[in-house]
Formats: structure tokens, C-alpha cells, sequence
């Protein structure tokens, strides 16, 4: 309960600070002539550094990929992602970021939770936008059963480094690879038609 409570807390003061300067980014490509759109908040480092902040990540080590609001995946048509099928539709997008080992892009069905059902005190113009799940027992008790891809990412370098969070898409053939970077850092996940 009391880590609930400093979350929420925390989810207060971080909102009311970020929501007015942490912009929004899209990406968007086509993938076997569908759309295929990321919608994100675009953090930014502002000296901090990368190790630190992912010291902060709960214990399911799961990132919402991203800052305030749900990070989402809209795709038009059927696609492959990390050679496993996803169907059209719209799902939340995290990263699961390991203290060892690959990091893998992680799709779910479940939208987000609105914020005013987290925090009481949501300003008006945030009070029905998707937040992650943030309460007790973040992604693993609360949507990890809606979780309908998880994916291996390639890890990679950023030269110069990437002050604001950002995901691309860089084609490639029919298809795309994702690319989220920030820092000196980036993650990649091949993004195809499905047959």
C-alpha cells in the first residue's frame, strides 16, 4: 500500500510538471501498404543519465515506452512483429528492460486506465486520456494477461545522442524496423506484412 501511495504521490507531482513540457511524437510508415502509427510521450534526459533513470523502473522491470499518457501501436492491416503475428487494431506499447540481457517490445490489448481513476486530482484536459497501469502491481498484475506480443530488440548505438526519447521507423523491403532510441542508445524490431 505504501508503495501505491508514493506512486500515486508521484504520479501527481510528475504530471503536473511533465504534462505541460514532455511532448507528444508520432511515427508513422507503411507496412505492406497499411499504416502503421506509434503515438508517445518524448521524455527527455535533461543530464540525467540513462543507467539512472532505469533504476527506477518497478520491479517487473516494464517501461511504458515512453512519458505521461499510453504509448500505442496502431496498425491498419495484419503485420509481424519480432517474426510473430499482430492483427489489425490499436494496442499499448511497453518495453521489458531487464537488469541483464535483451530488451523486448511488448504489446497489449488493454488501452490504459484513464487518469482520473488513478489519481483523483487529474487536471481537467488529462482526466480521460489512457494513462499505463501505474497503480499496485503495475504490468504484471494488471494487464500482463492481455499481453498479445512479446519480441526480442536488436540493441544499438545513438551517434550523436538522443536528448528526447523518440521512435522511427526506417524502411525496409515491405516492411519497417522500429527504432526507439534515447540517450547513446537504441532498440530495433523488424516490422512486416503478414503472409
Amino acid at each position: 500500500m505504501k508503495r501505491f501511495l508514493s506512486l500515486a504521490a508521484g504520479l501527481a507531482l510528475a504530471t503536473t510538471a511533465f504534462a505541460q513540457d514532455t511532448p507528444r511524437g508520432n511515427a508513422s510508415t507503411t507496412v505492406g501498404g497499411k499504416k502503421v502509427t506509434v503515438d508517445y510521450g518524448r521524455p527527455a534526459l535533461k543530464g540525467r543519465a540513462m543507467d539512472e533513470l532505469l533504476k527506477q523502473l518497478p520491479e517487473d522491470r516494464m517501461w511504458r515506452a515512453g512519458d505521461n499518457q499510453v504509448t500505442t501501436l496502431t496498425t491498419e492491416g495484419d503485420i509481424v512483429i519480432g517474426g510473430k503475428k499482430v492483427p489489425a487494431g490499436r494496442y499499448s506499447l511497453y518495453v521489458h528492460a531487464p537488469a541483464t540481457g535483451d530488451w523486448s517490445l511488448a504489446l497489449n490489448s488493454d488501452q490504459g486506465i484513464a487518469l482520473s481513476k488513478i489519481w483523483k486530482e487529474a487536471p481537467a484536459n488529462l482526466k480521460d486520456q489512457p494513462w499505463p497501469h501505474l497503480e499496485e502491481g503495475g504490468y504484471a498484475k494488471n494487464i500482463a494477461k492481455t499481453e498479445v506480443l512479446r519480441a526480442p530488440m536488436k540493441s544499438g548505438a545513438v551517434i550523436p545522442a538522443a536528448e528526447n526519447f523518440t521512435v522511427s521507423f526506417t524502411p525496409a523491403g515491405d516492411g519497417a524496423a522500429m527504432v526507439l532510441a534515447w540517450g547513446g542508445k537504441s532498440w530495433s524490431v523488424d516490422v512486416k506484412p503478414a503472409k
